[in-house]
């Protein structure tokens, strides 16, 4: 099992103030993901796909595909986590069997996860007995800095009067 890190991107950019969600996103090329690995992926291989800053809680995240998978075998699912839990965003998406536009579903125990220090959204290839040479997909996330927030000066009434 081999970690790519090379390839996350960073999940800060359109972060806005206070406890607003954004969406962040990044497309995973696989030509890329074994080239920054220097061999064939393989089976159990994780790309880091998205940096989380510490104390943002992930809302949600899915996967997209956008360019067919090419050069894998007819057994290729693809989970997609985070170091606390690495499925639970997607359970087992049938990579090699979806086309150009077709969404993962969210796992059957799927649940916002609170990153209280930094981590990444990773996808791992949960199984394969020929990993992907080409394709695309893009991996997404709804995000919120949950940080303490400063206290709020409260207003003397007395002194606006």
């Amino acid at each position: 099992m081999a970690t790519i890190t090379t390839l996350a991107g960073a999940a800060s950019a359109g972060r806005t103030a206070g406890a607003v969600p954004y969406l962040v996103d990044v497309t995973v090329d696989f030509a890329a993901a074994a080239t920054a690995k220097g061999s064939a992926l393989a089976a159990a291989d994780v790309i880091e796909a998205l940096s989380v800053p510490a104390n943002t809680v992930i809302l949600n995240a899915g996967m997209e595909v956008i360019t067919a998978l090419g050069g894998e075998s007819s057994d290729t699912t693809f989970d997609l986590g985070t170091g606390v839990d690495a499925d639970n965003f997607v359970d087992g998406f049938d990579a090699d069997a979806a086309a150009a536009g077709a969404y993962a579903q969210n796992a059957a125990a799927f649940q916002p996860i609170v990153a209280g220090t930094a981590d990444t959204i990773d996808i791992t290839i949960a199984t394969a007995t020929t990993a992907p040479t080409s394709g695309e997909v893009r991996v997404w996330a709804v995000l919120m800095n949950v940080d303490g927030r400063p206290a709020r000066a409260s207003v003397d009434r007395e002194q606006l009067a």
